[in-house]
């Protein structure tokens, strides 16, 4: 995947998917896949356009806890088969009006020939314009316009924060939620516990499921792995620190530091809490992983 500029200028025809894409959730693939429709029939290349999401401070007039973060987002684009994004800073944009951001953007920059979006998609300073405006900048600046209906039902970013807000992922039908990312140096206490883990930082503003351990299931160096694990902040060891995952994958052995895993996350299996002591903890995750073995869902993770 290319990830282009506003100083560059895409020379293919593209089938442009407009949002912030936050989630890459049901209702947004519902959108990925009526973009990959029109560059079947349409001779067209899948591209996206959205904004860094960490730029985004706010949505609809509330604080944005963002489910996942721009480097997440892009390689989940990838894998969804798009060629091109471009996600600018929401600052060097917002002014724009919304025959301004049609015209420069969307022609000018992603040199489109038709844009995907829900029907309730804002654009344009202060969100002023919406699928009447862009039908009718469309007809003036030659591209089309196809509306993803996706309904009062449809699942919603707001509805995915909920659900892993109350670690209620398992829940989830046509949606995963899915922790890619390097893996960085904790301090090491699982390795004295026989429990060896895998650390991935959340990033600041950066929404976290409810504290506790899950069942999962980590994809590393090309393989599959059974694993579980705590998102919290590890109250049994002292100090204070910042919210991570830390994954114990079963039946691994080797050096994870640095390079990039995927964690998908299924059944919640117990909230975090301190323990007296480290054999005391010990005692719990290998309960931990008893539990975690007879969930169910590994094929489908």
């Amino acid at each position: 995947m290319t990830e282009i500029t506003l100083n560059d200028k895409i020379q293919e025809k593209t089938a442009v998917a407009l949002g912030l894409f936050d989630g890459i959730h049901e209702g947004h693939k519902l959108i990925m896949r009526k973009v990959r429709s029109h560059t079947v029939w349409g001779n067209t290349i899948p591209a996206v356009f959205t904004f860094r999401t960490e730029s985004v401070k706010f949505k609809h007039g509330k604080p944005l806890e963002y489910i996942y973060t721009n480097e997440q987002k892009l390689h989940f684009l990838e894998s969804d088969g798009i060629k091109y994004v471009l996600s600018p800073d929401f600052d060097k944009v917002q002014n724009m009006s919304g025959e301004e951001f049609a015209e420069k953007i969307l022609k000018g920059i992603m040199n489109t020939d038709i844009v995907v979006c829900g029907e309730n998609f804002r654009f344009g300073r202060d969100a002023s314009c919406g699928i009447g405006e862009l039908k009718s900048f469309g007809k003036k600046y030659g591209f089309h316009v196809s509306v993803a209906s996706l309904g009062e039902d449809c699942f919603s970013s707001e509805k995915f924060r909920d659900i892993l807000r109350n670690g209620k992922i398992s829940s989830l039908s046509n949606t995963e939620y899915v922790l890619y990312g390097k893996v960085v140096h904790g301090n090491q206490i699982g390795r004295t516990i026989n429990f060896p883990t895998v650390n991935q930082l959340y990033a600041q503003g950066q929404l976290v499921p409810r504290f506790g351990v899950y069942s999962t299931v980590t994809l590393a160096e090309g393989k599959k792995y059974r694993s579980i694990t705590n998102v919290g902040v590890k109250p049994t060891v002292e100090g204070e620190r910042l919210p991570l995952a830390e994954t114990h994958l079963l039946d691994f052995s080797g050096d994870l530091y640095g390079k990039d895993i995927e964690v998908k996350f299924g059944e919640f299996i117990r909230p975090e809490r301190k323990f007296s002591s480290l054999d005391a903890l010990r005692t719990q995750i290998s309960e931990d992983i008893e539990k975690s073995k007879i969930y169910n869902g590994f094929d489908k993770l």
